[in-house]
């Protein structure tokens, strides 16, 4: 179930859910997306493992994975996969409707039927695959409140943070990848040019977005408080994505890996301490 990826999910969701509502969503509204979205991001993570079984076996960083290394059958994967899935649309139908079943029906879908398939096909993969990353945001947004605005702020700033998070990624196991004939941006271009090149505008691009959170969300001192903190952060990401791309190697990827890392919990806490305070 990739519970990294899904923990991540969660949090979108409940960032979403904050913002929407302006600090103030319904408990147990926020409750149903939560458990309706851990059971459809389950479902799409097993159906993946099951897309990717093949792969899997060829890199050291996932074949471990049950799969490849045995531990379940084809079938079982598949069985959990569907019932999961299933479960989690019914509950978010039976408890929210149907707008939260929208965005985490579609980004199931794109998880599972372009994202993952892409990555065999096409260095794009990772442009669809953020769409999957941003969509819970929605499902909170749908679900606890009505103020659009900083969600779909945090829907584009999770969307652009994805890239110079997954670059560093594909740059530090770029070898896997190539075994397993994923055509990861690292892959399709070894000079890592056009992954730098992305991290590098991306993260620049977060700066004005964070500011687009904030409005309308903050009182003035508490608004002012959060650019400053916001500026900072990414700004720190943006060198250390600068970093990256002036020289590509394994330490400044794992830099901009623990930057991205640092910066998107660190900005949806802000989001959703500052005005509580």
């Amino acid at each position: 179930t990739k519970p990294r990826l899904a923990v991540l999910f969660l949090v979108s969701v409940s960032a979403g859910g904050f913002l929407s509502s302006l600090c103030q969503p319904d408990p147990l509204a926020l409750l149903h997306a939560l458990v309706g979205t851990l059971l459809t991001a389950a479902s799409a993570s097993a159906f993946n493992h099951y897309l990717e079984r093949h792969s899997d076996r060829n890199m050291r960083r996932t074949a471990d994975r049950p799969l490849p290394a045995g531990r379940l059958s084809e079938r079982e994967v598949l069985a959990f996969g569907f019932t999961s899935g299933v479960a989690g649309i019914a509950y978010l139908v039976v408890t929210l409707g149907w707008w939260p079943v929208v965005f985490a029906g579609l980004s199931w879908a794109v998880y599972v039927l372009a994202y993952t398939p892409l990555k065999s096909r096409s260095h794009w993969n990772t442009h669809v695959g953020a769409i999957s990353g941003a969509l819970p945001v929605l499902i909170g947004a749908s679900a606890t409140g009505s103020h659009w605005q900083p969600a779909a702020a945090l829907f584009c700033i999770l969307l652009l943070w994805q890239f110079p998070h997954f670059m560093a990624i594909a740059w530090l196991y770029r070898k896997d990848y190539a075994a397993a004939g994923l055509k990861m941006s690292p892959v399709v271009d070894p000079s890592g040019r056009h992954a730098g090149l992305q991290a590098v505008v991306c993260a620049l691009m977060l700066l004005p977005l964070s500011f687009l959170a904030a409005t309308g969300h903050f009182p003035a001192w508490d608004a002012f408080l959060f650019m400053s903190l916001a500026l900072l952060l990414g700004t720190a990401q943006l060198a250390c994505a600068i970093a990256f791309c002036l020289q590509m190697n394994d330490t400044t990827a794992r830099l901009l890996l623990r930057a991205s890392l640092v910066y998107l919990p660190s900005l949806l806490i802000l989001l959703m301490a500052l005005p509580l305070f």
